[in-house]
């Protein structure tokens, strides 16, 4: 089975929150040679500007390091899946970043790992993973 992990997800690991104990155990249990934890780069970047506009820099540094030594695929954004976000986000109404996460979840069959509640928007087109929250 494949995940796309949404930027939440990574922050409730980060932030110590109820929900990020599920990814990672989800991070804990990944192959790292062949992982079935995916990322794009922008929403890492999304991740990284969130802990340095909540912390500091030197905590966005760190994150960065701690995630790039986990086992996820970070994909690079081509234009194909920026057009097909771009399409989603006309259709479904949700913001632009997560469009790139639904967008890679739908092109890898994958289900998506979340709390944000914008992506009810989408259960009809794939599986999401509700992460709990406090």
């Amino acid at each position: 089975m494949a995940w796309v992990l949404d930027s939440l997800a990574l922050l409730a690991v980060l932030q110590g929150e109820v929900g990020g104990s599920r990814v990672k155990e989800l991070i804990d249990a990944a192959d790292s040679r062949a992982p079935d934890l995916n990322l794009t780069v922008i929403n890492l970047g999304e991740v990284i500007y969130n802990v340095e506009r909540r912390r500091s820099r030197v905590d966005a540094v760190e994150a960065q390091g701690l995630i790039l030594s986990w086992p996820i695929n970070i994909l690079d954004v081509d234009s194909r899946l920026a057009l097909e976000a771009a399409r989603l986000k006309v259709v479904r109404r949700m913001g632009y970043l997560d469009c790139f996460v639904l967008a890679l979840a739908l092109q890898l069959d994958a289900t998506v790992v979340t709390g944000d509640p914008d992506f009810h928007r989408v259960e009809d087109l794939l599986q999401v993973e509700w992460l709990p929250s406090a």
